[in-house]
């Protein structure tokens, strides 16, 4: 294990490629996010190795694109309130401006604000109160329903347990979906996908996933934002080390 100072393609390959090559070709798997720069140190330094994508960086595009249109719809919604707001106070009888209600007490700008978490899950871990916004959300805005059913799509993909060859057929299953629904954040996901899509692939040979270190990699970001910034280095990674380690 190595902790290297930087990102730069040529300043990591030059410390990795200090380790012995004979030690360096036993290295077959490594899991990565969707960085040139990452792959360009691993090509160099590892001659026998497979490089895989990992699902969470996968995912987190899928999720991002359908978050996207939540926050365009959001915006929308916000601006015709406000031209409603004017106009009820141009208006003669100047009566103040009442939002529309949804059945469960929520105006349309909430309704797409308070969603945003529920588009994270699966149906199934909604709680009933996610599940009675869902609803609405889906009967309102279905564009934001077809997204959403693109992405657990795309889940469940990584969740089945199949061969490399049956999730290539799946995947190009998606990828007509993807072209049949016309939604444009995710027809640019789907280039990103088809880009990587060798390397993403390699996941079902091992099922090898970053899913731990992205874990404890948020953990300390949160931490460090907790205690507002580290100015002692040594007696942070103490800290980090008893509360982690």
């Amino acid at each position: 294990m190595a902790i290297v100072a930087g990102t730069k393609a040529t300043e990591v390959t030059t410390v990795l490629q200090k380790i012995p090559r004979e030690i360096r070709e036993k290295v077959t798997e490594v899991t990565l996010d969707m960085s040139n720069a990452m792959d360009a140190i691993i090509t160099a330094s590892f001659p026998k190795v497979t490089i895989v994508t990992d699902r969470f960086h996968v995912q987190q595009l899928v999720t991002e694109a359908v978050q996207e249109i939540r926050i365009a719809l959001r915006k929308k919604a916000i601006k015709e309130e406000s031209r409603a707001i004017l106009r009820a106070r141009k208006s003669k009888k100047r009566k103040a401006y009442q939002p529309k209600l949804y059945e469960n007490g929520d105006t349309k700008k909430q309704l797409l604000a308070r969603s945003r978490y529920l588009l994270f899950k699966a149906t199934s871990k909604w709680t009933e109160s996610q599940r009675a916004r869902a609803t609405i959300l889906f009967t309102e805005f279905p564009q934001l329903h077809h997204a959403y059913n693109l992405s657990m799509m795309l889940r469940s993909w990584y969740e089945n347990r199949i061969n490399k060859q049956q999730a290539k057929e799946n995947l190009q299953q998606w990828y007509k979906k993807v072209e049949e629904e016309n939604i444009e954040p995710f027809l640019v996901v789907a280039e990103s996908i088809k880009a990587y899509e060798d390397t993403i692939l390699n996941y079902f040979n091992n099922r090898s996933t970053n899913a731990s270190a992205e874990s404890f990699n948020a953990k300390l970001k949160g931490f460090r934002a907790l205690v507002r910034g580290v100015r002692d280095i040594k007696f942070f990674l103490f800290r980090v080390a008893k509360l982690y380690g």
